[in-house]
């Protein structure tokens, strides 16, 4: 059986981690590359990273950010925002990440996924898409829409279709993000989780919600999820308690999800050169 990823997921701003709620009300919490190897040393599975405000002051990603990270990490290490060409893509992977992910400038320009795909592997292309609740419409049938720069523009897509369509341009990952429960601690999007997850063929990531182990345990066992994003649990000062990568996978196992185990003799190890 595969285990199920913890992904840390961070969105940074001039370097600076920060946490918003609902993609708004954003504080600062720490640099990204000293959050980053706190995450690496408790033995987080995967690292995103997103330079949230780069679309929408259309610029490209903050290399410096990226490659001060990457000296920080040896687990798997996702980048997004700004990106919107394979030079930008290939900048961001030589800058030390793994995987590239896009959303609004892959709504803008869908080939942008399978140009991404045929250069670098599906591997490294992470479809990331903002979900809002809506009515249901004959336009929007999964009552989600994509939104895109930092959930400020509706699009009109409905998100279900999107997904399907970013896996047959070549995706090969697709991050789910709540923009309802972003920042609430109330638990994932559980419905259009698990619809995205049941329809396609890839990974789905689930994100935006969790607040408690609990959670975890909710994405884990009612949706095809196969990870999902805990950073408000790490870190974030609007929770009555934070919770270590240690203690997740612990109740997780206690649960029956299956997981990474954590290893007592993990040491910490220098940075790259």
């Amino acid at each position: 059986m595969l285990t199920k990823r913890l992904i840390a997921c961070f969105d940074v701003i001039n370097g600076m981690v920060t946490k918003a709620q609902k993609f708004q009300d954003n504080i600062d919490i720490e640099r990204a590359e000293t959050i980053a190897a706190k995450v690496y040393n408790d033995q987080i599975d995967e690292i995103i990273f997103y330079d949230v405000t780069a679309s929408a002051e259309k610029r490209s990603i903050d290399l410096n950010m990226v490659q001060a990270v990457a000296k920080q990490v040896f687990v798997p290490f996702t980048v997004g925002g700004g990106i919107k060409s394979l030079d930008d893509m290939y900048s961001v992977l030589k800058s030390g990440a793994e995987k590239i992910s896009i959303d609004s400038m892959a709504v803008r320009n869908p080939k942008l996924i399978t140009e991404g795909a045929l250069a670098f592997g599906s591997q490294c292309i992470v479809l990331s898409m903002q979900v809002k609740k809506v009515p249901k419409t004959p336009q929007i049938p999964s009552g989600y829409e994509i939104m895109i720069d930092g959930a400020r523009v509706a699009t009109g897509m409905d998100a279900l279709a999107w997904a399907k369509q970013g896996e047959e341009l070549g995706a090969g990952e697709i991050c789910v993000n709540s923009i309802d429960r972003d920042g609430t601690h109330t638990g994932y999007d559980i419905d259009i989780t698990a619809l995205i997850s049941e329809a396609v063929n890839i990974p789905v990531i689930a994100s935006g919600g969790a607040g408690k182990p609990e959670h975890l345990v909710e994405v884990f066992t009612k949706t095809n999820a196969s990870a999902g994003i805990i950073s408000s649990m790490l870190y974030s000062p609007r929770l009555e308690r934070n919770y270590s990568v240690k203690e997740l996978k612990a109740y997780l196992a206690e649960h029956g999800v299956p997981v990474r185990p954590w290893i007592d003799s993990c040491v910490e190890v220098e940075e790259r050169s």
